[in-house]
């Protein structure tokens, strides 16, 4: 059985997206534990993908982000590729990547769409790499599955209808929040193949049924683990990252615990080449009183064990946050957008977390009297979480069978 799997995956530049590989690597994991081997990945940097993963990876079909403004562009190329895949000759250049791609599904059992949160307004060219995606699947006649989204919120005009109809030809949607389910639902995609899940990556690397929470074990040094994204919703990056600091400071003096920054979107090139997130941390490192400390970027797995490790997360980015809540660990989520706010509500929520605020909140310091409640909640938040963790790894265990069945046909 030969699967194609789709993720926003492939380092560029030594710049790793955490989140999106973690979601990749996860789904390719959970076939592989199924007797799925054959597995070919589409990734930005194919090279990169077959070392890090030891699978076949080829490039995409490519959309550009530089025409992002230009639906006709993205438009004429979908329609080119689609009539290729149909038979027509001399429509793309003879090294267009969408040629390996028609190849691949052509070839593939079954192709899929790992998690994800660009099947939104924001992001056109993501919708048309996807829907070209479904739309090739079903020339082909081979299983289409889209595992672990959010979709929207911002979602207008075409965009609307190109998303329906790459859902509507899916066998089996997995959505990640309550707020996608309701939006799909408004787009006409309903049936027993649309289902309520978790993210993609929220038990990556962990193999047990259930485990305990990693800040009850005394070999660890208490720390609160923090990660935030350079965007902070249009408002002044200077008097966030002071106010940050000012809760984080504030964290620190009354927890006791350590202040640690982990980059989610970073350079592996190591301390001295600070881009990305690690930018925002400097910001608000050099605005601190209490000492910190950064954990260097490295991958995925080690993004989960030290969000899993933390006493208290606080983070601006959704997979920090998810890797935390998984595990039990008291987690601050920082919205900046209604985008932020669908995902880190969501994320917190499939745990039984709520502890969500906005970077206007950290602004004005409510953010801080959240992060100190949810502190000294910590005992209920571990018991909300061990009553519910054996269920909820259940009912992910039972997708990912049945997102194996439904591309193998088994």
């Amino acid at each position: 059985m030969r699967i194609l799997l789709l993720g926003d995956v492939g380092v560029l530049d030594d710049m790793v997206h955490i989140g999106d590989e973690a979601m990749f690597e996860e789904f390719a994991s959970q076939l592989r534990r199924r007797g799925v081997t054959s597995l070919t990945g589409l990734s930005s940097n194919p090279d990169e993908t077959r070392r890090r993963y030891g699978l076949d990876a080829i490039p995409g079909i490519g959309f550009s982000p530089a025409v992002v403004g230009d639906r006709a562009a993205q438009e004429e190329r979908m329609g080119l590729v689609l009539r290729t895949a149909d038979g027509e000759s001399g429509l793309l250049e003879s090294d267009d990547p969408a040629h390996g791609v028609i190849a691949a599904v052509r070839e593939a059992d079954g192709v899929a769409v790992s998690g994800g949160g660009n099947m939104a307004s924001i992001w056109p060219m993501h919708i048309f790499e996807r829907a070209t995606l479904a739309a090739l699947a079903a020339r082909f006649g081979k299983p289409f599955v889209v595992s672990g989204q959010t979709i929207g919120p911002e979602l207008e005009g075409d965009d609307r209808d190109l998303t329906a109809r790459l859902l509507g030809s899916a066998r089996l949607i997995g959505l990640r929040e309550a707020a996608s389910a309701a939006l799909v639902r408004e787009l006409g995609v309903t049936g027993d193949g649309v289902e309520s899940t978790i993210d993609d990556a929220s038990f990556l690397g962990v193999d047990r049924a259930a485990e305990a929470p990693a800040a009850d074990s005394p070999e660890v040094a208490p720390y609160c683990a923090v990660t935030l994204a350079a965007h902070v919703g249009g408002l002044d990056r200077d008097a966030f990252a002071e106010a940050t600091a000012r809760l984080l400071d504030r964290v620190a003096a009354e927890t006791g615990l350590e202040i640690v920054f982990f980059a989610h979107f970073a350079s592996l090139r190591g301390p001295g080449d600070e881009r990305g997130d690690s930018l925002a941390h400097r910001r608000v490192i050099d605005r601190m009183t209490q000492p910190s400390r950064i954990e260097p970027t490295t991958d995925s797995i080690a993004a989960a064990r030290f969000a899993r490790g933390a006493s208290l997360a606080v983070s601006s980015r959704y997979h920090p946050a998810i890797f935390a809540v998984s595990a039990g660990v008291p987690t601050v989520g920082i919205a900046v957008d209604d985008y932020t706010t669908v995902k880190l509500t969501g994320a917190l929520g499939n745990f039984g977390q709520s502890s969500v605020v906005t970077a206007r909140d950290v602004l004005d310091g409510r953010a801080t009297d959240v992060a100190l409640d949810t502190w000294r909640a910590s005992d209920a938040i571990r018991s909300t979480w061990a009553s519910r963790i054996e269920p909820t790894r259940a009912a992910s265990d039972a997708w990912w069978d049945r997102v194996t069945a439904t591309l193998t046909g088994r």
